[in-house]
């Protein structure tokens, strides 16, 4: 039987979210946590919102609204970043609408990929992203899936020059793509890194993440919940009592949690077309977040 999220909610005594959560995470929205993007001292709130598959949709009022609460949540608890890119189908014109909508673009880090192969062609796509998204500079511009990088690298370069974008990176979800990924950032002068990293996907660790962290690169991590992958696998299991020593409620918070007790690690992304779903995971970005030392514990946990 599919086990969704919900399901495991229900399983730790949250149909959505209680009350009492909701009131938690709307008293401390100034208290979400935030970490230095280390090229220029900017700080960047935690937990972020990914849009892979979950806004790929249409522009009617019905598909819009309930989009229009997950990014009024991310920016009512403390958020802030929106990652998006030309891969996503329609993702980055429903992102640009609701932006429209809402008035908010000043108050939004906005972050998408180019993803074609060709200097002018990515140029375009660029072009495009930037309308679609109604952003005339994007804050960060990334090179999705190291497509054709070597061709765009030197076109972000001159793009940041000239004030287009703020940040220039490179994206992956894949950790076989983790060695081509350290000699860009051994190489090259980029801003962030964004990759894959969860409690079961734990490559990072290895090399990739204290690289980072050595060259001043900040992170996003994508695929925290491994697309569902993890809240299966504690579908039968209850949090332990000392989790709420760190304000942990749901596994989501837990997963997201064991993530950013690696100081590497700038923002999360997961991705949510649910809105109670959206607080749920930035509640995971409030309060103490654990020291690396019991990320060891968090894992026998779920391996249990």
């Amino acid at each position: 039987m599919k086990t969704s999220r919900r399901t495991v909610l229900k399983v730790v005594g949250v149909s959505s979210l209680t009350p009492s959560i909701a009131l938690q995470a709307t008293d401390a929205k100034n208290y979400m946590a935030r970490r230095i993007i280390p090229s220029t001292g900017e700080l960047l709130p935690v937990i972020g919102l990914g849009t892979s598959r979950v806004f790929d949709t249409n522009l009617s009022e019905k598909s819009l609204n309930p989009r229009k609460e997950i990014v009024k949540a991310l920016l009512d608890h403390g958020g802030s970043l929106i990652d998006t890119s030309p891969m996503y189908g329609r993702a980055e014109e429903v992102t640009g609408k609701i932006a429209q909508d809402l008035k908010i673009n000043d108050r939004l880090f906005l972050a998408t990929k180019v993803w074609i192969e060709g200097k002018e062609a990515g140029e375009i796509q660029m072009n495009a992203s930037s309308k679609k998204l109604n952003k005339a500079v994007i804050d960060l511009m990334q090179i999705h899936n190291l497509l054709d990088w070597k061709t765009h690298i030197k076109t972000l370069y001159e793009w940041k020059e000239q004030g287009k974008i703020n940040y220039i990176g490179i994206s992956h979800f894949r950790s076989n793509a983790f060695n081509q990924i350290e000699k860009i950032i051994t190489k090259e002068r980029i801003d962030f890194a964004q990759f894959n990293y969860s409690l079961e996907e734990r490559e990072a660790e290895k090399r990739l993440l204290p690289l980072c962290r050595e060259k001043g690169v900040a992170t996003l991590i994508n695929r925290p919940f491994m697309r569902g992958k993890l809240f299966k696998a504690v579908a039968r299991k209850k949090l332990p009592s000392w989790t709420y020593e760190y304000n942990v409620n749901t596994w989501s918070q837990f997963f997201l949690k064991f993530i950013l007790a690696n100081q590497a690690v700038t923002t999360v992304i997961p991705a949510t077309s649910n809105p109670a779903h959206m607080i749920d995971n930035l509640i995971g970005g409030i309060g103490p977040i654990p020291e690396v030392g019991l990320q060891k514990k968090m894992v026998e946990v779920v391996a249990d």
